[in-house]
């Protein structure tokens, strides 16, 4: 279980739900592509401005498995940007001291994708400034089945003693195995609700749900939300003395 942060300690795991991009598009007369576009410029900002903040681990929620739902047009777009994203990124990446990590199902996403985000894993993986996990078509109820699954296959072929099972043992099957536990989860846009996004790794987390739409989302903003987080009083289920 985490330890307290009395001490007014920063936030070392934040993890963003970048909420709000087809809002600002529409408010903008402007097709909703447009504010993704937008969106995806914003968070080099925000990866940006982590060191200086102490934040050695930043997660982002880019694509749920229900973005699938979404229309044809518009998730044909989303994947042309990632695959943009990754190919106009990844030297500035390298170079900033980033290392790149992808969490979600890759089984339903295009080969040429795949393809990148193994290149920019295999970049970076010498990186340790800061962590940036990019979550695409992920779903926390999903992962904990894939999780599940993994695990019982190593239970089924003696691997794994089933009476040793525990919290800690299927945390080791998740896609964030070598990853703390977030202790700040931002959702932009209004709304409050945290949409499937690290069920289990969340359990201990601090919340801000602010109003901002993610485009708007800037790193003096950012900076004013960890700030706060320092001053909340974290017991994790303990009673002060």
């Amino acid at each position: 279980m985490p330890q307290s942060n009395s001490d007014s300690i920063g936030p070392s795991h934040v993890a963003i739900i970048m909420d709000g991009n087809g809002r600002w598009a529409q408010a903008r007369g402007r097709p909703r592509l447009y504010g993704h576009h937008a969106g995806a410029k914003r968070v080099r900002e925000i990866v940006e401005a982590c060191p200086d903040l102490g934040v050695k681990y930043l997660t982002v929620f880019a694509f749920s498995t229900e973005n699938w739902k979404r229309t044809q047009a518009e998730v044909s777009g989303l994947m042309t940007l990632f695959r943009r994203y990754i190919s106009r990124e990844s030297r500035a990446l390298v170079e900033n001291g980033i290392r790149v990590r992808f969490i979600g199902d890759r089984i339903r996403l295009d080969e040429t994708l795949v393809r990148l985000m193994d290149d920019l894993e295999l970049m970076t993986a010498d990186n340790d400034r800061v962590h940036l996990t990019i979550a695409l078509n992920y779903g926390g109820r999903d992962e904990v089945a894939r999780a599940t699954k993994r695990l019982a296959r190593d239970v089924a072929a003696g691997r794994l003693d089933p009476e040793a099972v525990d919290a800690e043992t299927l945390a080791k099957y998740l896609d964030t195995y070598v990853l703390p536990d977030p202790d700040l989860v931002i959702r932009t846009s209004g709304e409050a609700r945290i949409s499937n996004f690290l069920l289990w790794q969340s359990a201990y987390a601090e919340y801000e749900f602010i109003d901002t739409l993610w485009p708007d989302f800037t790193g003096d903003e950012f900076a004013r939300v960890v700030g706060d987080y320092a001053v909340r009083d974290r017991r994790y289920g303990a009673v002060p003395g």
